[in-house]
């Protein structure tokens, strides 16, 4: 191992031309903590808002961004029994301030990864953490979906939402989800069971007595959903800012409501390293490019027009 890394950084906030490729000191892992060799690391929409927008988690750049990755374990730090060297792991670094994994090697807590099932390559490994992570929390840990449960899915072919899809299904839940026409196909054969095109149906008149609702879009998306959800259902928004008059109108209408912010969390990860060995979970791949060309893919998600996951491979 040398002792000196590639890494993608930006100075400044902006464009995906902001981005360039450094050389950085190799970490050494702390108490607890895991340096792992990145082999994929996920993109995800946080990634490039955080490389243009001010006022989020970060503090000023410069920053590596990066907190999905799968890899090998090069060392561990004081008190690690979990994991040794050698080994390969996926996780997610914890969110927001854990950040780093666009880069060769990367530390971050032991529990913050689970084993990597043997049977999934490390792209799709490093696609998975944070989006299956926002779906498995807003969907077993929040909601609790049983078998039977009637539950929309918004932005259903999204990241997190095409894995909340199968996530859902895993756990015996009806599935309904909002995409463009042009993607329904792949979403029936990952499990949805009804799928509304919003461009052409408004889903807040075509659904009724859901039990949950998971939205990804945000606060104005989230108030039009309270109408489907049956007495006592739960929406769940993965965009958690403060909004006191939606909580408001969902007591209003005898419904609850729960903002999620993602949290690192290797029972949470070991479940999904169990859903992805099955072959209940399978991330779709959108696109895969090398470290140098991060900036391609940050231009690319941005698009907003891409079916699953960004992956960006660091070996």
């Amino acid at each position: 191992m040398t002792d000196t890394m590639r890494a993608i950084s930006q100075d400044v906030l902006g464009g995906p031309e902001v981005l360039r490729e450094i050389e950085l000191p190799v970490p050494t892992p702390g108490p607890s903590q895991l340096l792992v060799r990145v082999h994929a690391a996920g993109l995800n929409p946080t990634d490039w808002k955080h490389r243009a927008l001010p006022g989020l988690f970060l503090p000023d750049p410069p920053f590596v961004l990066g907190w999905d990755v799968s890899g090998v374990v090069e060392a561990v730090g004081l008190g690690v029994t979990l994991f040794a060297p050698g080994d390969e792991v996926f996780g997610m670094l914890p969110y927001p301030h854990g950040h780093g994994s666009a880069a060769e090697y990367v530390v971050g807590p032991a529990r913050a990864f689970a084993r990597k099932p043997g049977n999934v390559d490390h792209i799709r490994a490093g696609a998975t953490p944070l989006a299956a992570l926002t779906a498995w929390q807003a969907l077993v840990d929040t909601a609790k979906i049983e078998a039977g449960q009637r539950v929309l899915i918004h932005a259903a072919a999204g990241g997190v939402g095409h894995l909340a899809v199968q996530i859902a299904k895993a756990r015996g839940a009806y599935v309904i989800g909002t995409a463009s026409a042009a993607k329904h196909e792949h979403l029936r054969a990952l499990g949805a069971d009804e799928l509304i095109d919003y461009r052409t149906v408004d889903f807040a008149e075509a659904v009724t007595d859901v039990d949950v609702v998971l939205d990804t879009l945000g606060a104005e998306n989230s108030r039009r959903s309270l109408p489907t959800l049956r007495p006592g259902g739960l929406l769940v928004t993965i965009k958690p800012t403060p909004d006191e008059a939606l909580r408001t109108e969902a007591e209003r209408r005898g419904v609850r409501f729960a903002a999620l912010l993602v949290e690192a969390d290797h029972t949470g990860m070991s479940a999904i390293a169990d859903l992805l060995a099955s072959g209940a979970l399978t991330p779709t791949i959108a696109g895969v490019f090398p470290l140098a060309e991060a900036a391609k893919a940050h231009a690319l998600g941005e698009t907003d027009r891409t079916f699953g996951k960004l992956v960006v491979t660091a070996i």
